[in-house]
């Protein structure tokens, strides 16, 4: 009888491959509690930056929402900073602010972020967790990838969607911008968030 078994391959074929899915299985359920906090904390930033540049267009239009970006976002980044305890950043690799330049880590999980856009997956939920050493240091590190608004083409899109207004207030602050040219849905850069690992 035990022999029988062991031949039947329906008996424990199905069985080991659930059991070797279970182990690759990716997903909410297999995250550590440090991945889970981190992709909450990196949810939580644009969106305020998205109404406080909604606010601004309302009231003064786009070219007056470029100094308030360059000013609120990385104020915005350092409150989130001390508030959670996460280095934050946003990141690009066509970036505006020279601040904005990528890592070699960050650099990788844009070049990726845009391998698999173009392959299909959507760019909202594109993510990368990871922990890496750095100098001899372990580090906690985690980016998700920030398409391209309808709102960010009125600064960041082809040349039709950018006011003569805005063109000249991103030449006069930015003269290296690289950040234009984006169509609604692309990626335009990553938020990042790193910490020591403990």
């Amino acid at each position: 009888m035990a022999s029988r078994t062991l031949l039947n391959p329906r008996r424990w074929l199905l069985p080991a491959l659930a059991l070797g899915l279970a182990g690759c299985a990716s997903g909410p359920s297999q995250d550590t509690a440090w991945q889970a906090e981190a992709r909450q904390v990196a949810a939580s930033v644009p969106p305020r930056l998205l109404t406080v540049l909604q606010a601004e267009i309302a009231r003064g239009g786009p070219a007056g929402a470029v100094e308030v970006c360059r000013d609120k976002a990385p104020a915005m980044a350092r409150a989130a900073s001390e508030q959670s305890g996460w280095a934050i950043r946003r990141v690009s690799l066509r970036n505006r602010n020279p601040k904005a330049v990528p890592d070699a880590w960050e650099r990788a999980a844009l070049e990726d972020f845009d391998r698999r856009a173009a392959a299909g997956e959507p760019p909202a939920q594109l993510e990368r967790v990871e922990v890496v050493n750095d100098g001899g240091r372990r580090l906690q590190r985690y980016m998700r990838a920030l398409p391209t608004q309808d709102l960010c083409v009125q600064c960041h899109g082809t040349p039709d969607r950018i006011s003569p207004a805005v063109a000249a207030k991103l030449t006069q602050i930015y003269p290296q911008d690289r950040a234009v040219g984006y169509r609604v849905g692309q990626i335009r850069g990553a938020i990042t968030l790193y910490r020591p690992a403990p």
